[in-house]
């Protein structure tokens, strides 16, 4: 597992991601929603989702993940809410495709497209909760639209995520379990959406 430093320096690190995914989490709850959707918004809470991903193990960033949608509930007061269920969902829903895609998607997938296809499986995943909350499918006619924004603003957080973690490179040296190979194969991938 490493040494008490090495531990002590990945939980300060895991820390920092929380931390910084709450903070993201509710100045995005205080921004309008793009266009005339509600719902619709830039995702910046899952640039730390991201960060997460290509630096710890999945249990490390399912603590992030947790941690992140729980704090930023209970500090925007949203908590065990309507919007708690769909953010919690959309944040699951996120993770659990981007895990996938880094995983399988090896030498294909890009950064970026690791970024679109977490918009787009957060956006679902909000609708499928919504659908079972208010007992309707027929929300799902708004599955086009979010999707439209789910695209650029994709494009946008997996542009971000990659200069973040160009930047500063030393904070996911701690424990990447392999994940800087990933990363760096990612960087110079021409699957989709580089």
């Amino acid at each position: 597992m490493g040494t008490r430093e090495e531990q002590t320096r990945r939980l300060l690190y895991l820390s920092l991601l929380v931390a910084g995914g709450t903070v993201l989490h509710v100045i995005e709850s205080y921004l309008p929603a793009l266009g005339a959707l509600p719902g619709a918004k830039l995702g910046l809470a899952n640039i730390v989702t991201m960060l997460a991903l290509m630096a710890y193990p999945p249990a490390d960033v399912w603590k992030v993940v947790g941690l992140r949608v729980f704090l930023g509930s209970l500090l925007g007061g949203t908590l065990l809410t309507t919007t708690f269920f769909l953010s919690s969902a959309g944040a699951v829903g996120s993770a659990i495709v981007m895990m996938l895609a880094l995983k399988w998607g090896k030498g294909v997938i890009s950064t970026v497209g690791i970024s679109i296809l977490g918009a787009v499986a957060h956006n679902l995943s909000q609708l499928i909760v919504a659908a079972f909350l208010t007992h309707s499918w027929g929300i799902f006619f708004y599955l086009p639209y979010l999707l439209l924004f789910a695209l650029p603003t994709g494009y946008f957080i997996g542009i971000l995520t990659r200069l973040i973690r160009r930047a500063l490179p030393s904070f996911f040296s701690v424990e990447s379990a392999g994940n800087d190979k990933n990363q760096q194969d990612l960087d110079h991938q021409c699957g989709i959406c580089q």
